[in-house]
């Protein structure tokens, strides 16, 4: 009896602490230990989001579903193309072409998912896991072909603007949810094969990620993230959630039928809460090294921007604060128990608090320079024999550069045993036989789509899988479903 007693104890020991760690965590303890962003880094951020804002708007001149506050800030001229639902017939979310002549870019800007397009579940739901391989890792099937369906659409106005403009402006995909995983495969395919896009230079290429898909594994998220940056607004629960896409989905669907809303209602967004709980229990029970090891696990791609707004047991919201690092492990792995986890998910929200974190930066940052100033001319007058030096290292700026966190990235990926991962300087080698091969089947490809254009289709069925050892075998069953 006292056995049985004390077994009970434990138990529930077990259980109140289990439960006190959770629900005291907050989306904020993900990104505790990273340092903060730069105002120049986290600039496009407000920017981008409104321009995925732009995607449902017929007529920038006349907006309708844009709050009287902002604004896109958008010149409507510079609206190359706008693609809708019909014109995509499902393959791909809506998205627009813009040109911005003001910050020398042309974006590609994808909107999310609706909740009321079945087109949109269907992508979501081509996937199974493990389905598919490429580049060396595992990819969303449904966005990868989304991606390559876009730039079989796209890729020749892409490279035409570029070269108009005198091949110097950056090329940026974009996109919010649903689209940001789209974005994300489509900007690993232009990477790899930038001399069909005019040759334009890697460090041209970017994309942004917002509030972004689980869509590729841990060892190309962190090889991309020089070229990839996913933006997360405090508990939003899609980067965090390790549960396949389209099992999620699939849940609040099924949630919404039994509720008896219409299908445009919060009903499903009301019933996820309950199954983010669940998911949450049951991925609390997988050791962090079993997820390292698992090469078919997704995880958001790229380097990673969190933006912070809300503390522990503290009423309201505080200035925004936007810290940024490449994570290897830890990379929110942990679902947040807040009723703010599908409201940060919004793309208006995510908008109004960077803009916000980015007056809050440049303020700061505006205050520092007028006080050094000051401070510089004070010891000037009082010691005018003494040369004063300004401080090597000031708050705003960062300790290590951007290539320096990505080559530690990579090196710590190697050495947690991330299936895949490799070290710069090998894919550096690799990278070199890649194009050599790319260049032979470049003109072979041209030749077979008849009028000079691109077939990414074959492109992409020309890509090889990389083995764990370095070596790379053709594969002819790329976009085989039955893989």
């Amino acid at each position: 009896m006292s056995l049985s007693c004390g077994v009970e104890c434990v138990l529930i020991l077990g259980c109140m602490r289990w439960a006190w760690k959770r629900c005291t965590y907050v989306g904020s303890d993900d990104s505790a230990t990273w340092p903060n962003a730069t105002a120049d880094d986290f600039e496009p951020v407000p920017r981008i989001c409104r321009l995925i804002l732009a995607v449902n708007e017929p007529d920038l001149r006349n907006p309708q579903f844009i709050t009287p506050r902002s604004g896109h800030r958008l010149n409507p001229d510079c609206r190359i193309k706008r693609v809708t639902y019909e014109q995509t017939q499902g393959r791909s979310p809506p998205y627009i072409i813009y040109i911005d002549h003001e910050h020398r870019e042309i974006v590609l800007a994808i909107r999310g998912l609706n909740l009321v397009k079945e087109s949109d579940y269907k992508l979501l739901l081509d996937n199974r896991i493990g389905m598919q391989m490429f580049d060396g890792g595992y990819v969303h099937h449904g966005l990868l072909k989304s991606a390559i369906w876009l730039l079989n659409e796209e890729s020749e106005t892409l490279k035409r603007l570029w070269v108009e403009n005198g091949s110097e402006y950056r090329m940026v995909f974009a996109g919010h949810s649903l689209g940001s995983g789209v974005a994300a495969l489509l900007t690993v395919i232009v990477v790899n094969h930038r001399d069909r896009l005019g040759g334009i230079p890697r460090s041209k290429v970017q994309c942004y990620a917002i509030a972004p898909a689980r869509c590729m594994s841990l060892n190309l998220a962190v090889k991309y993230a020089d070229v990839i940056q996913s933006i997360i607004l405090q508990d939003d629960f899609l980067p965090r959630t390790a549960t396949p896409l389209e099992d999620i989905f699939k849940s609040v669907f099924w949630l919404e039928c039994f509720s008896l809303h219409h299908v445009f209602s919060l009903g499903a967004l009301d019933s996820l809460p309950c199954l983010l709980f669940l998911v949450c229990l049951r991925d609390t029970f997988i050791p962090e090294g079993r997820k390292l090891r698992d090469p078919r696990r997704l995880y958001a791609p790229g380097r990673m921007y969190h933006i912070v707004e809300r503390k522990f047991c503290r009423c309201g919201r505080f200035p925004p604060e936007v810290r940024t690092a490449i994570p290897v492990d830890g990379r929110f792995e942990h679902i947040v128990l807040s009723c703010n986890a599908t409201s940060d998910h919004g793309l208006i929200w995510i908008e109004r608090e960077a803009e916000k974190a980015l007056g809050v930066r440049i303020i700061t940052f505006m205050f520092l320079v007028c006080h050094l100033v000051a401070l510089f001319k004070i010891m000037k007058e009082s010691h005018s024999d003494t040369i004063t030096t300004p401080p090597k290292v000031q708050k705003l700026e960062r300790l290590q550069t951007f290539e320096k966190e990505h080559k530690d990235a990579l090196e710590r990926a190697v050495s947690l045993n991330v299936p895949h991962a490799a070290t710069s300087d090998s894919d550096e080698e690799r990278h070199d036989d890649q194009n050599t091969s790319q260049n032979e089947n470049s003109a072979e490809t041209s030749m077979e789509s008849g009028q000079g254009r691109t077939n990414w289709n074959e492109v992409i069925e020309k890509l090889y899988k990389k083995k764990v050892s370095g070596s790379v075998q053709q594969t002819s069953d790329t976009n085989d479903p039955k893989q």
